[in-house]
């Protein structure tokens, strides 16, 4: 996603996920430090906008099964995984953000199928 966002909005873009513990986990958030990429900062009980669920359905797709034996192992199959994503499963989900804000609307902010 990073490489894309530089080349298509700049410096000037926001990375958003949800507040999932595993996406706020300190080993990811060093990672996104490291990188110096910004987050999004949600309230816990936001309605759910966010295409990165169904990036991180797709990464578990292509992790099923795989097993690693420390932290670090894990880490680089994650990275390998996500880097392995094809950009226009990416494209896809961003092209679905102005149906996702209109079912929200539609549903006054309450749940809706995304």
């Amino acid at each position: 996603m990073q490489p894309w966002a530089r080349a298509n909005l700049g410096r000037s873009w926001v990375f958003q996920q949800d507040n999932d513990p595993k996406h706020t986990s300190g080993h990811v958030a060093n990672w996104f430090r490291r990188r110096r990429v910004d987050l999004l900062e949600l309230p816990s009980q936001s309605p759910d906008l966010n295409p990165i669920e169904h990036m991180w359905e797709e990464l578990e797709r292509r992790l099923k099964g795989v097993r690693a034996s420390n932290a670090i192992q894990k880490f680089a199959q994650l990275e390998a995984a996500w880097k392995s994503i094809p950009m226009t499963v990416v494209q896809t989900l961003l092209d679905s953000m102005p149906r996702r804000c209109q079912a929200v609307i539609d549903a006054k902010g309450y749940p809706t199928k995304y």
